[in-house]
């Protein structure tokens, strides 16, 4: 991402995304550890945000690294841009220029572009690849591959700027933004 404006910050939805229940516990999202220690490395500030309350959200966040902090959008209703907009206030960034939500909820990605950010949209972590369902686990390979695309399609359907399937993806859907971002697209 050299020569490329620097990424303001990064707002993660919490459930799918960055934590994946497994049996009933829940497990970093693959990729999830690398991405965050990556972006930190960079120091762009990110943040997770989710609708839960703030017990069910401190039983998932005790597998992310303790500096991620999280916001909890309890008092507004995505698609509401309130909750991305009062995550970048906690992280007090200066500018909604180049900030990204990454998310496979439909409602909080349409949060994130509603509130003016770059979104990127995960394929596998969307409502229709719930990975944990028996109903996902019970599907061929095909048909977790179609279900996959559909779910792709969807998500550009939103007007998502980007859909990869995970976060393992991410470095490489960021360093693509900010090529976009150089020759001056805007979300």
């Amino acid at each position: 991402m050299q020569d490329a404006p620097a990424f303001t910050a990064v707002l993660f939805g919490l459930r799918g995304c960055l934590v994946q229940a497994a049996n009933g516990s829940p497990l970093p999202a693959p990729g999830a550890l690398d991405s965050l220690a990556k972006l930190r490395a960079r120091q762009v500030p990110c943040i997770w945000l989710d609708q839960l309350s703030a017990p069910q959200s401190k039983r998932l966040t005790g597998v992310l690294p303790d500096w991620l902090p999280g916001h909890l959008a309890t008092g507004c209703q995505w698609p509401a841009p309130n909750a991305c907009w009062q995550a970048l206030m906690t992280l007090e960034s200066q500018r909604l220029e180049g900030c990204v939500l990454v998310s496979g909820e439909p409602l909080l990605l349409q949060s994130g572009l509603n509130a003016g950010l770059w979104t990127v949209g995960l394929a596998a972590c969307s409502p229709s690849c719930d990975l944990a369902s028996s109903q996902w686990q019970a599907m061929s390979a095909k048909e977790q591959e179609q279900a996959r695309g559909k779910a792709t399609l969807e998500l550009f359907g939103l007007g998502v700027h980007s859909v990869i399937d995970h976060l393992e993806s991410l470095d490489g859907c960021l360093a693509d933004i900010a090529q976009r971002r150089h020759k001056g697209e805007k979300p």
